[in-house]
């Protein structure tokens, strides 16, 4: 089975089972996330493969994070992700990627990621729920944050703060490559 196929067949058991948990019904989580009811049946039947901003509002929906849809392997309490197993989720020819590195559930969603961005790129997010708080820490190059409409510029080695709950976007407006580690924290649903 080829990576695809297997992030498929995960994501699928995986919405299932969080729906299950949660005791959503597929209305109810299409009315949350915003993603189509038809849709959520082919995620769950394991017939399509989402984009990510799909996968993020159906995450954000039912309070977990995108590793936990996107697991599949259950472990210890110690979990290694061997770099090779570093998920990409988006990409452009260009170079720039991010990639999701770990996540866990506590008592929300946690995430930590790895981004490249090449120089005159960048990548918009939506709002995300109320109560998200992103980090991030520059290591080369120089980020311009844009949240609600203002510019931030954060050089390498400088780390920066922010509530996730407006629109926000993260650009590279140097002629050099940026990476940054990003850490997100969305609070639990209740």
């Amino acid at each position: 089975m080829s990576d695809l196929e297997t992030l498929t067949q995960s994501l699928a058991r995986n919405v299932r089972h969080w729906r299950s948990v949660r005791g959503f019904t597929l209305d109810v989580l299409a009315a949350r996330s915003g993603v189509s009811r038809g849709m959520l049946i082919q995620i769950e039947q394991a017939r399509t493969n989402p984009s990510i901003g799909t996968v993020v509002k159906i995450g954000d929906a039912l309070g977990i994070s995108v590793t936990t849809l996107l697991d599949y392997e259950r472990g210890p309490r110690v979990r290694i992700v061997p770099a090779e197993r570093a998920v990409r989720l988006w990409h452009t020819e260009a170079g720039s990627y991010n990639r999701l590195l770990a996540g866990t559930e506590a008592p929300g969603p946690l995430e930590m990621w790895d981004w490249r961005l090449m120089p005159g790129e960048s990548s918009p997010s939506e709002p995300h729920p109320a109560g998200t708080v992103e980090l991030v820490h520059v290591t080369e190059g120089e980020l311009t944050l844009t949240v609600d409409g203002e510019d931030h510029r954060v050089p390498a080695g400088a780390s920066a703060s922010f509530e996730a709950g407006s629109p926000h976007v993260y650009a590279n407006r140097g002629e050099a490559p940026m990476r940054l580690v990003m850490a997100v924290s969305v609070p639990p649903v209740h």
